[in-house]
């Protein structure tokens, strides 16, 4: 007998949520865990990963989140966690594979939604435990761990005050190790949202514009009226959005006399991730090795 898979978890977990009620995620866990895994022993039941984690319902959680890449549920508010109807529809067949939802267009988008690369999804079906070495397997669960935080971080960022947005950038750049930055005024800045210093002494100065688009691309207007919305004081402006750029706007800022920078929602949630701006450390791993220096002592 062992602990469940997380894609073990799907059915189960829409099975819970199938009232259609919004059910908080670690309570859910909890139901999923004590309606289908109490029979299990209790040594498997207490089982704890590395970081101090139940195994079991860290995995619930897991199977949970995949779920909500695939759009088989979804977050009605925050912590809340409701099936949909595409939930009800897996439901009624009653099962689904990881296959089938790695293949499913929704997770696809979602992967992509923060990789400006197609992501190689073969790659990450094909680590097997018993192939792969050590390596493999820590690089394979590090890479999907990063890339629900920074979905997850998107999605937030979609979601939030567009004006909140604007102070979220700037707090971004200033731990980037620019200089103070200054916030517009909200009504007739001229598509300015920020100024930062370039320098600690604000000798230098850059513009700042953010959008925050849940679809829609942002278009060459949008970089012609930035542009001209920058006075005679500086050159260099860098605009921000959670979606992407059309090839028109990517053109203009590129023929620009302005050192135009462009960054898009994937290269956004990069930076907020390398950064830790809008995420928190969860757990620090050790990987240790024999010191062989020490056995080779005189």
């Amino acid at each position: 007998m062992e602990l469940p898979k997380y894609h073990e978890s799907f059915i189960p977990l829409l099975e819970i949520l199938s009232s259609g009620e919004p059910i908080n995620s670690r309570d859910l866990a909890i139901k999923v865990r004590d309606k289908y895994y109490s029979h299990l022993p209790e040594n498997l039941l207490n089982q704890k990963t590395s970081s101090g984690a139940n195994t079991l319902v860290d995995r619930i959680l897991w199977g949970k989140s995949y779920l909500k890449m695939a759009k088989f549920a979804s977050y009605p508010k925050r912590g809340m966690v409701q099936i949909n109807d595409k939930g009800r529809r897996v439901l009624e067949k009653g099962h689904i594979t990881v296959e089938e939802l790695q293949n499913d267009p929704d997770y696809i988008k979602h992967r992509e939604s923060v990789d400006n690369k197609k992501v190689n999804e073969e790659e990450i079906k094909n680590v097997n435990v018993k192939n792969a070495s050590p390596q493999d397997l820590i690089d394979s669960g590090f890479s999907t761990m990063e890339t629900e935080v920074k979905t997850e971080l998107l999605e937030k960022l979609k979601d939030i005050d567009p004006y909140y947005f604007e102070k979220v950038i700037l707090i971004l750049l200033k731990k980037m190790g620019y200089g103070d930055f200054v916030e517009t005024s909200k009504s007739g800045d001229g598509g300015i949202d920020g100024i930062i210093n370039e320098d600690k002494l604000g000798l230098e100065k850059i513009y700042t514009q953010a959008k925050r688009y849940n679809e829609n691309k942002v278009r060459e207007r949008d970089i012609r009226n930035f542009i001209g919305a920058m006075s005679g004081d500086t050159s260099k402006g860098v605009f921000i959005t959670t979606s992407s750029f059309d090839d028109a706007a990517i053109r203009k800022a590129k023929e620009a006399h302005h050192s135009i920078i462009l960054v898009d929602g994937a290269k956004l949630v990069d930076l907020m991730h390398q950064y830790n701006v809008g995420i928190q450390i969860k757990t620090v791993y050790e990987v240790k090795e024999v010191d062989n220096d020490f056995f080779e002592g005189d």
